[in-house]
């Protein structure tokens, strides 16, 4: 008997299917940013949306239970941060076999490795539309040229197989630009959303956050939310902190995260005299992280590359200066002057006196703060990075509309 043949012709009522595909859902911007975008697309009537991720077991904090409440998530486990030839053939033929499977008219790829291997096999099974987010650039000064080379080299072959690049910040679009990796007019930037009421409310009790931690009610509070990872920027804070405690000896460092520079990072601290004015605090329900920006009087941000760090628009929500390493997308957010200050890289006088600045100047901090509310509402709000991502898709479902009348022609009879 021959097999059943099913009409699956897509009418015009019926959804655009939508793909996003990310390496890993650990406690990062990057992961956030997707799961929103997943989320706020899937509640319009126009997507069904899906998230493949892969499986990471660091210190660096899961979002997987999360995606699995929020969002239709599938788990591809063959898919690692690290490249392994075998698993990384194994993960791409699995993706393969999903989007053929799945029919998806736009698939939308986070992150390195699953930018590669998802756009590889999209183009494979054919997908009308495909689009990468690029939250950072993984070619960078701070690894070995030719690592660099090899990353340079994948992100301009899988760029003949993109219709669109969202970058989360301008100066990342301006440098793949630059890099050669595509045309300017193949790119837009959309701020990485999120639910900014959670931050604009200042209704939180600062006081109890500092005994909970064990800090002195009186001492004034500098704050850093990242994962303790290289690059991270949390040694570059280290190499101002002694400065910065002989002129403000009650200051506290309040450091939200986990990773594998902990102990590396209170041995620095312990052999500096300065152990006690570190609070550690660990991994945080993302939940509490208001709670935690609340405890600070001022958000510093060292890391030495990154898209545009989600606690910077984030604090300046809830009315605290930033003090930023000028890398990246910080000065999108960080106005010198305005909302914060901006040091060079590796500036540690610089940083220790800037952050100092802050902590003796409350009605500074204030002024700043106020600066900072109005300066990210509504950019950073996730309704907006949804609507502004829905209106990419719209625009490239227009411009390639024979392409999806073609795809849907050809995928109207299916075997089952």
């Amino acid at each position: 008997m021959a097999p059943q043949q099913v009409d699956t012709t897509r009418s015009n009522d019926d959804p655009i299917r939508v793909l996003h595909i990310i390496t890993r859902m650990i406690v990062g911007g990057a992961q956030e940013n997707t799961l929103l975008s997943v989320v706020g697309l899937d509640a319009m009537p126009e997507y069904e949306v899906t998230l493949v991720s892969g499986i990471d077991k660091g210190r660096e904090g899961e979002m997987l239970t999360q995606a699995r409440d929020q969002a239709h998530l599938i788990v591809l486990p063959e898919m690692v941060r690290s490249i392994n030839p075998i698993t990384d053939l194994l993960a791409l033929w699995k993706l393969y076999k999903l989007i053929k499977l799945g029919r998806y008219h736009i698939v939308h790829t986070h992150s390195s490795k699953a930018g590669v291997l998802g756009r590889v096999a999209s183009w494979l099974a054919g997908t009308p539309i495909i689009v990468h987010t690029l939250h950072s650039l993984v070619f960078h000064d701070y690894q070995p040229w030719l690592v660099n080379r090899a990353w340079w080299l994948a992100k301009k072959l899988c760029a003949y197989l993109t219709d669109y690049f969202i970058s989360v910040s301008d100066i990342i679009s301006q440098k793949a630009i630059a890099a050669g990796i595509a045309e300017p007019e193949r790119f837009r930037t959309i701020y990485s959303g999120m639910e900014l009421d959670w931050f604009l409310n200042t209704e939180y009790d600062a006081n109890a956050i500092k005994r909970e931690f064990g800090i002195p009610p009186a001492s004034p509070v500098v704050g850093k939310i990242a994962r303790l990872f290289p690059l991270k920027g949390h040694d570059q804070l280290m190499d101002a902190a002694p400065e910065i405690v002989k002129r403000i000896p009650n200051v506290r460092f309040f450091l939200i995260g986990d990773g594998l520079l902990l102990e590396h990072l209170q041995e620095r601290a312990q052999s500096c005299g300065i152990l006690e004015n570190f609070i550690f605090a660990g991994l945080i329900d993302r939940n509490r992280i208001p709670e935690m920006l609340s405890a600070m009087d001022v958000v510093v941000h060292t890391s030495l590359r990154e898209g545009l760090a989600r606690v910077l628009p984030q604090a300046l929500a809830m009315g605290k200066p930033c003090v930023s390493f000028d890398i990246d997308g910080a000065p999108e957010v960080v106005i010198e002057g305005h909302t914060g200050y901006l040091v060079k890289a590796f500036d540690f006088g610089g940083l220790a006196d800037r952050v100092v600045k802050l902590l003796e100047d409350p009605d500074l901090r204030k002024q700043f703060g106020e600066n900072g509310r109005r300066h990210v509402d509504p950019d950073f709000r996730a309704e907006k990075m949804v609507a502004d991502i829905s209106d990419v898709y719209s625009m490239l479902l227009c411009r390639y509309h024979e392409r999806i009348k073609a795809f849907d022609a050809k995928s109207s009879n299916v075997r089952i």
